[in-house]
């Protein structure tokens, strides 16, 4: 027989992950503590709360990205339709748009069962692929929230292997292209949650939850600033028609 292993509501009470929600979660837990019981089914450590939190704060807004823009021009299109604006903003946390997490999770769980990172980067370089995890279009010569989320692993002591092979990475892709490449704030997300025993599985859940609230936030300031249509105004005078 088919089961879950998350919730059930009664009609007296609601259990979550084997805790009454109103006596034993409620008023006893942060956000980020359920999110991480609601995800893993286990109580966070503190440093995997501590790190939950600097992560879903490292990621959830960034300015006008495609994201971003997208939720507000739907938003703009159909006012009523708050959860269809965050819906079209979701569906664009792609592998070049925030899923780049789940990547670098795949990469370095790779490289830590094989060994020999330059081997692997010259490999993706050699295939004409983007090494995931670095290069970014505005932050340069580093990306700020990399650099504090890597800081912070180490004054905390979380750093384990894979941040190790993060940094190894670094390297390794500044020998294979012959320049040094900005890691982005990906690698490190990646790097350090499984160094706190996630599993890579889990990684993207935490930029999706993430940018979540900031798309909400682009969507509330939308209903009081618009500024869909003019995004969509600019969009129609950039490009130019070309008749086949």
């Amino acid at each position: 027989m088919p089961v879950t292993r998350i919730s059930q509501a009664y009609p007296d009470r609601v259990e979550v992950r084997g805790r009454d929600l109103t006596s034993e979660l409620m008023g006893s837990v942060s956000f980020t503590e359920y999110f991480h019981l609601l995800l893993t089914g286990s109580e966070a450590t503190e440093d995997q709360r501590y790190f939950l939190d600097l992560l879903l704060v490292a990621i959830a807004e960034h300015g006008m990205m495609p994201t971003n823009v997208a939720a507000r021009m739907t938003l703009a299109a159909d006012p009523g339709s708050l959860q269809g604006a965050v819906a079209a903003g979701i569906l664009g946390c792609g592998p070049v748009i925030l899923g780049t997490a789940e990547l670098c999770a795949d990469l370095l769980v790779a490289a830590h069962a094989r060994g020999g990172v330059e081997e692997i980067a010259r490999e993706i370089h050699d295939s004409g692929e983007r090494l995931p995890g670095f290069g970014h279009p505005v932050h340069r010569p580093v990306d700020p929230r990399a650099e504090r989320i890597l800081e912070l692993a180490d004054e905390r002591g979380v750093s384990g292997a894979h941040v190790a092979l993060a940094r190894a990475f670094r390297e390794a892709a500044a020998k294979v292209w012959g320049r040094p490449l900005v890691m982005n704030v990906s690698m490190p997300i990646a790097a350090v949650m499984l160094d706190l025993g996630f599993p890579s599985s889990a990684v993207k859940a935490v930029p999706i939850l993430a940018r979540t609230a900031g798309l909400l936030a682009h969507l509330a300031e939308e209903r009081e600033l618009p500024i869909g249509f003019t995004m969509a105004a600019a969009a129609e005078e950039a490009v130019e028609y070309e008749q086949e």
